[in-house]
């Protein structure tokens, strides 16, 4: 006989019966109390984990995404926002007193048959458990989503709640023991995914935690229940902290109006839309936290402070913080970089304009979160290739827009070579289908690297993986960035960590790959050192382009002495007193490419030049005839055959800058001022023509 939903299971977690491992976890639809069946969720009173796929008593590894040969993630969701939230939630919000549960939402259609990591979300205050409606149907693709919902009337105590979600996790984890466990937690739910993984330091933990509730004895909310006692209900949901809950909107009339410039009916009828957009929001609160779950809830708070903080230096899981910059409940930018100071494996994610309920903003999306910080994994180890999800065409959409000042100020020229040697304008030349190894010279600071992605995506559809320096993955590393997501945007576009096993998996997948041998050493060269390439004397690439058959496209790219001049270079940086600080910070051993070579190009110091800019130039860039490494024989094996390849390949770089260097002599539209009439003559919607082929 089935067990009621709604039955009278004791909070402590002890008594919880334990799910077999050998059974599949999969919700069940149950009645609720009141006989009508959930429309945006089903129900689990007992969960129970997912078997054990295997093939020959070994464990199968993660499925690979069918995202192979796509350029974009082409996934329609539907737009959720906070009546979305309200609506689906009252299905859950009942005064019935049950324990805690888990819930999986509808529209998280996770394949259940593939072996997908699984994410538990964890609620904040409001316990509800749908607090993830504007991204359920993105993260169905990618994980298995359960929510926890703690009921309205529930008195569970912290402890009883790090317990029942440890149980589930446990479960879950020795079921499948080479997978993540994803536990995404905001406010009191960061602070039960603190709490169980510190209990659990052997469970491979991913945590996104959203405005932690650990610095509840540092924000003004601690106050709040000595007022809860002379303000009668419902009013105690007009206090301003809470309508930021839920809302993200304050009782505050929009800094876009000024009293010397809108009348005073403006100003009443801006209020006045604010208050009716805040009403269903306001009359919600007071179902899911009336005066008595308000006073319980903020002793849970107090609580899980108190209990978590003392076991931060324990905790030694993946963790990612979001942290808002307008939170009117907690300090949240304040204990995101405490926190990031304590947890071994911490990075943090800053929304400088968005309020405490960071999931449910309309400017903020999770999964692309992920992406960019590269916290989607789906083994014990980050895969930079197999675990890659395509951008969407929106996110491309954003990516494009922040190299738009590039393009405009540099209006990139593009060449490339047909196989009867002629060079023609545009990206004819390039083949159709991978694999294709794209490699060329790294200009200044790698400038041209943004513009050459984008443009292969719109003219081509194609999508190129940049190898890149570690640097751009080490923590670290981030850590000394003014922005900790400055390259956010190029993770998300699908550059991987230079190495000989992720160029081999790259192509192994048919893919287009844009390689730079010279890597740091070009990009951040030397005062007078312009359109010299640094690569090392061994071939590095061409056995393995032979091995898949892989065709090679040598390029060149100028134009950097157009845009900036290097005042202060590494010689200059070093004879700085104490320079060498900041210097070991920025070359240590995890970033260090090549250290054991003895040629200039394994010295590549990272440093920050000292530039002057320039009125900007233009951008050229020649792609060569492609170099056809099917047909050859025994380069795979004969190192002396792969040598020559490899020269070639460089003097054809370097015979692509030298005619860049010198037909861009003859473009009457080099500089900046008659290139910009030309385009606005025409509403920038021609390039600009160059010089003669």
């Amino acid at each position: 006989m089935a067990t009621s939903v709604f039955a009278s299971l004791p909070s402590s977690v002890a008594s919880v019966p334990k799910p077999k491992p050998s059974s599949r976890r999969l919700p069940t639809s149950m009645a609720l109390a009141s006989g009508t069946e959930p429309t945006a969720f089903r129900i689990s009173s007992e969960l129970k984990t997912r078997t054990k796929l295997t093939e020959g008593g070994k464990p199968l590894p993660p499925p690979t995404l069918q995202q192979d040969g796509k350029v974009f993630d082409e996934t329609v969701v539907e737009p959720r926002g906070l009546l979305d939230f309200i609506e689906q939630s009252r299905e859950l919000v009942r005064h019935d007193g049950g324990p805690p549960r888990w819930i999986t939402p509808i529209d998280c259609s996770a394949p259940h048959h593939t072996n997908l990591p699984s994410l538990f979300y964890l609620p904040g205050i409001d316990g509800v458990g749908m607090g993830l409606v504007r991204h359920h149907q993105r993260l169905g693709k990618i994980f298995d989503v359960w929510c926890l919902h703690i009921p309205v009337m529930d008195r569970t105590p912290f402890k009883g709640l790090v317990e029942y979600v440890e149980s589930t996790i446990k479960s879950e984890s020795h079921c499948l023991p080479n997978m993540p466990v994803y536990l995404v937690g905001e406010s009191l739910g960061a602070c039960i995914a603190l709490a169980v993984a510190a209990r659990n330091p052997n469970i491979d933990f991913v945590l996104i935690l959203a405005n932690s509730a650990t610095c509840f004895s540092k924000s003004n909310i601690q106050y709040l229940s000595s007022f809860l006692d002379v303000i009668p209900e419902p009013m105690h949901i007009a206090i301003p902290y809470f309508l930021d809950l839920l809302t993200g909107e304050n009782l505050r009339i929009s800094s876009t109006f000024a009293v010397d410039q809108v009348s005073i009916t403006q100003v009443f009828s801006g209020l006045f839309e604010s208050l009716n957009k805040m009403l269903p929001s306001l009359f919600f609160l007071a179902e899911i936290l009336p005066k008595e779950s308000l006073q319980w809830k903020l002793q849970l708070l107090k609580s899980a402070s108190s209990y978590v903080d003392p076991r931060l230096h324990t905790v030694k899981a993946q963790t990612l913080l979001l942290a808002s910059g307008k939170d009117q409940l907690f300090p949240s930018s304040e204990e995101a970089r405490r926190l990031c100071k304590i947890l071994p494996k911490c990075r943090v994610r800053y929304f400088n304009n968005s309020s405490h309920n960071l999931f449910l903003e309309e400017s903020f999306d999770i999964v692309n979160v992920m992406k960019g910080s590269c916290y989607y994994r789906r083994s014990s180890y980050k895969d930079y290739v197999s675990d890659y999800l395509p951008p969407t065409p929106y996110e491309f959409q954003k990516i494009s827009e922040q190299y738009r000042w590039i393009n405009i100020a540099t209006s990139p020229v593009m060449l490339s070579t047909l196989e009867s040697g002629q060079i023609v304008k545009g990206l004819s030349g390039i083949p159709s289908e991978g694999p294709v190894l794209l490699v060329g010279y790294h200009m200044l600071m790698g400038f041209e690297a943004g513009p050459l992605v984008i443009r292969f995506l719109n003219e081509k559809n194609i999508h190129l993986r940049a190898v890149a320096h570690p640097f751009l993955f080490n923590r670290d590393s981030e850590m000394l960035m003014l922005d900790s997501s400055a390259y956010d945007g190029m993770r998300t576009m699908g550059v991987v960590p230079v190495s000989g096993t992720t160029l081999y998996k790259l192509l192994s997948r048919k893919s287009f790959v844009l390689l730079y041998p010279g890597g740091a050493r070009e990009a951040l060269h030397k005062k007078g050192e312009e359109y010299k390439l640094f690569w090392p004397e061994q071939a590095e690439f061409v056995r393995m382009a032979s091995r898949f058959g892989a065709t090679i496209v040598p390029f060149g790219a100028v134009g950097e002495d157009d845009i900036f001049e290097v005042l202060i270079d590494y010689n200059d940086l070093r004879k700085i007193p104490f320079y060498d600080l900041l210097d070991k910070r920025l070359n240590q051993k995890d970033v260090r490419v090549r250290a054991n070579s003895a040629e200039e190009v394994g010295n590549q110091d990272l440093y920050l030049p000292g530039l002057l800019p320039k009125i900007p130039g233009r951008f050229y860039y020649l792609f060569g005839k492609p170099i056809e490494t099917k047909g050859i024989k025994n380069v795979y094996q004969d190192r002396g055959e792969a040598q020559k390849i490899y020269m070639h390949v460089k003097s054809e770089v370097e015979n692509c800058i030298s005619y860049l260097k010198e037909k861009r002599e003859h473009d009457p539209f080099r500089n900046l001022l008659p290139r910009l009439l030309y385009q606005v003559s025409r509403g920038f919607t021609e390039e600009a023509p160059t010089f003669e082929l």
